[in-house]
């Protein structure tokens, strides 16, 4: 039977096939629909974790146990993931282990744009990279293969096109695959000095294993065509590669790391001419010239972004695209918005008009930092917002921190904002903390987490609260507030900041597009009312419309959330309807 599969789903299908037993992941885009997917298999536990350090370490746990396991992330979730990740190539697995890391040129929807090969070199660990949605499941499988093989942690590479993009995909059945007897070995499993140093030599001997069968493996291959032009690539480059050049030489290297040394100068060695396509870092082109092997490559192709086949064209082959050429007319710009009834508008309307020092963090909430709210002043990582705002305050004193909050989601902070909050209270700070709680995880595609009280599976669980949270860690001043209210909402933030002591305000209010979030009909507004002050604009709603000589509600994406009623001077927001009874 065949199938047409994103990326994502192909990889939660190949677990499935592989006899995967547990799964836990964190969500992050452009890898959340794999787990998703995943816990519909009902053979498969799955899980959301707090953060990615968690899913890694469930997993190796579930690993050593003897179940086939994985777990997903995006590229910025395995620096959260690091920790495990390197000693976890130390111990080695029993049952086979596989991570997914999904890489993000050109940043869609990320904070950095970094290249996850250079985890596998740096942890030693062998990675492959499919170039489409049926490699995406058969690589899945071959990695659980290898990893119980070789006795190590198999990383497979996805980026946004491939785990976003659709193809063909041939499903077989699920392979049922036995526990591994568990045995009781510390010297493999527990990693002391003393241990650890015989481990490294283990590993070191494992990579030249995995040398070997990276000149085997099937994984990598040449599709000979002709010889005046060769091309190494993979991934997505690979699929560019082959628009763009057409008729060459291709080694297609679907285990990236460790890279097959023999095959690449079997391959060299019978071309006239070598290219390098790969995006974001030169990594094959840097071990390649390092064999002495003369390439083309990022003096060519740019080192950040996406590829393209037109760009290949363009920069390798001189071959101007029409499609290159720009638009006669422009395209008007369209950043992104918070959303027509977003919670997050009426902090971020309090928080600018109080004009207050922000560290943010990551999330919808992010979009604070654009106008019109402009109400955040630093975004860098998961949870780093709280840890800024008491640096701050230690490098200005506390009139600064009168001044300053910090603002995280209510799924964020459960990934990594807890220990900054300790870390506040432990070291006598005075920061106050503003929780979004917008009752899911929104960015991603409303996950649960743990302040849900629902599972991935849907399964009713414990729920954690937000409250005694705060207050067992040392906070004394924990305030609710609807910032909705934006008059009560204001009083508290002021309040707040300007107590001797740390606090936390919870800004709780459910994500406009949850199903049981019931804003009902659409607003306008009466122009006999209307003074056109433009005050509503300040809220950054997509719904508020200036036409120039009046002001409208667009309709089509009101959700009479009634926010603009609390900022409106005259009034002159009404239910549509109203004004003609």
């Amino acid at each position: 039977m065949k199938r047409l599969m994103l990326g994502n789903e192909a990889v939660a299908r190949g677990a499935y096939e592989a006899g995967v037993r547990v799964a836990s992941s964190y969500p992050g885009t452009p890898s959340t629909e794999i787990t998703e997917s995943i816990a519909e298999y009902d053979e498969i536990y799955a899980e959301w974790a707090p953060n990615e350090k968690v899913s890694l370490e469930v997993v190796c746990g579930s690993a050593i146990a003897g179940a086939r396991s994985i777990c997903a992330m995006k590229h910025v979730g395995l620096n959260v993931a690091a920790d495990p990740l390197f000693t976890a190539s130390y111990t080695g697995v029993n049952g086979g282990l596989v991570i997914v890391v999904a890489d993000d040129p050109g940043m869609h929807s990320s904070q950095n744009e970094q290249d996850s090969r250079n985890y596998a070199r740096a942890a030693k660990l062998p990675m492959f990279e499919p170039s489409d949605s049926q490699e995406s499941k058969d690589f899945v499988k071959e990695a659980f293969a290898v990893s119980e093989e070789f006795d190590t942690p198999v990383l497979v590479r996805l980026s946004t096109r491939i785990s976003h993009s659709r193809g063909i995909v041939e499903l077989k059945d699920r392979e049922e695959v036995d526990l591994k007897d568990y045995k009781k070995d510390f010297e493999k499993y527990v990693m002391m000095p003393a241990m650890g140093r015989k481990r490294h030599l283990v590993l070191e001997k494992r990579m030249g294993s995995l040398k070997d069968f990276a000149d085997k493996t099937t994984l990598n291959r040449i599709e000979w065509g002709n010889k005046r032009i060769g091309v190494i690539s993979s991934g997505i480059a690979y699929q560019y590669a082959r628009e763009a050049f057409s008729d060459a030489s291709y080694l297609k290297l679907g285990m990236v790391y460790p890279l097959p040394d023999k095959l690449i100068s079997e391959f060299a060695d019978k071309v006239d001419k070598l290219y390098v396509v790969e995006e974001l870092e030169p990594f094959f082109e840097k071990h390649i010239k390092t064999m002495g092997i003369k390439v083309i490559g990022k003096e060519k192709l740019p080192i950040t972004g996406e590829l393209s086949a037109e760009i290949i064209k363009d920069k390798m082959l001189n071959e101007n695209s029409n499609t290159n050429k720009p638009f006669k007319n422009e395209l008007p710009l369209r950043p992104p918005v918070m959303c027509p009834g977003c919670p997050h508008r009426g902090t971020y309307y309090v928080l600018g008009k109080l004009g207050l020092t922000v560290t943010g963090d990551i999330g919808c909430y992010t979009l604070g930092a654009l106008p019109p709210a402009q109400s955040m002043d630093t975004c860098i990582c998961m949870g780093a917002s709280i840890g800024m705002a008491h640096g701050m305050e230690k490098a200005r004193g506390k009139d600064f921190a009168r001044k300053t909050v910090a603002v995280l989601g209510d799924s964020t902070f459960m990934h990594s904002g807890v220990t900054g909050l300790i870390d506040i209270v432990y070291n006598q700070g005075n920061s106050t903390v503003i929780i979004l709680d917008n009752s899911i995880t929104g960015m991603t595609g409303h996950q649960d987490n743990p302040l849900t009280g629902y599972t991935i599976k849907g399964e009713v669980t414990k729920q954690v609260d937000l409250v005694k949270l705060a207050e067992a860690v040392g906070i004394e001043r924990v305030r609710i507030a609807d910032p909705f209210n934006l008059k009560e909402f204001e009083v508290v933030v002021q309040e707040e900041v300007q107590a001797a002591e740390p606090s936390v305000v919870i800004a709780q209010r459910p994500c406009a597009l949850l199903k049981e979030v019931n804003y009902e009909g659409v607003l306008e507004i009466n122009t006999d009312k209307c003074v056109d002050c433009k005050l509503c604009m300040s809220l950054g709603c997509p719904a508020i419309v200036d036409k120039g000589d009046h002001m409208e509600v667009n309709e089509a994406l009101c959700v009479a959330c009634m926010l603009c009623t609390e900022v409106c001077p005259a009034n002159a927001f009404e239910k549509a309807g109203d004004s003609n009874e």
